[in-house]
């Protein structure tokens, strides 16, 4: 009853229209003036934004705001694996050899988040990772490790809320929502990072322009709220045991080795 409810709502505010008027609003000069009480609502640290709040035009310029230099720092370890955002890891855990995860209670296709069966088999018996980022955080995207870019593509259109009620009650967001989705091969092996966007706005802007990444490279910028999903081949890493969900993370913390360059 309550998985209805919750679709019959988003539906309600998902659609194209109401869409608009958000992105719209969001870039208009007006929006400029609930800028300073977005941040306080949502304690953001202003300590450490590239700018002054009102030197940002507009809620959205905001939104993808940079950092002040120095804010966050890499894990300088060669073997080390780095967040690729600032969010909550939600769920941690192994991609089933039927290519299923299992997140808050709901089973997730990886076939269908991916929806590239020539890039599916890598990831069976692997291990996947889901940040989620609020309103509130960071929303520029990292490269978690340094390697090449051997794929990419884009998937979906709609966007359902990726929260954890979304996760629990929404409509398998994480593998029907709009994503754009990048392989990376590194030391280890292969892993993908899934960018997924989230409600009302599916604007996942990439900003790198280059086949090759460098661990704590900016990559991308989401607007608004959204998902990122690591999938990792099998025995490729070994994630942090001190990472139990929900848990914060910054960009560049350690969450995890290469294994096989361990070895």
């Amino acid at each position: 009853m309550i998985s209805r409810i919750y679709r019959l709502f988003i539906e309600l505010t998902n659609g194209r229209w109401t869409s608009n008027l958000l992105k719209k609003f969001a870039g208009s000069k007006a929006s400029r003036f609930i800028v300073p009480s977005f941040a306080k609502v949502y304690q953001i640290n202003v300590q450490e934004i590239e700018k002054a709040l009102n030197e940002y035009p507009t809620l959205h310029d905001f939104f993808i705001r940079k950092l002040k230099e120095g804010s966050r720092q890499i894990d300088p370890d060669d073997l080390s694996i780095a967040s690729p955002v600032d969010a909550v890891i939600e769920d941690v855990g192994n991609i089933s050899s039927e290519k299923m995860i299992k997140v808050k209670g709901k089973i997730y296709s990886i076939s269908e988040m991916l929806g590239n069966n020539g890039s599916l088999s890598k990831y069976v018996d692997g291990t996947y990772m889901i940040f989620y980022l609020s309103p509130s955080h960071y929303h520029r995207i990292h490269s978690p490790v340094t390697g090449k870019i051997t794929n990419q593509w884009t998937l979906g259109n709609k966007s359902y809320p990726v929260n954890t009620l979304g996760l629990k009650y929404g409509k398998a967001p994480l593998s029907k929502n709009f994503r754009k989705i990048t392989e990376i091969e590194h030391t280890s092996g292969m892993m993908a990072l899934v960018k997924v966007g989230a409600m009302f706005v599916n604007s996942i802007e990439t900003i790198h322009n280059k086949d090759y990444l460098i661990k704590g490279e900016e990559i991308a910028y989401f607007s608004f709220g959204s998902t990122v999903v690591l999938l990792f081949e099998k025995d490729s890493v070994e994630i942090l045991p001190s990472i139990k969900p929900p848990f914060h993370i910054k960009v560049g913390e350690k969450i995890g080795y290469l294994k096989k360059a361990c070895e």
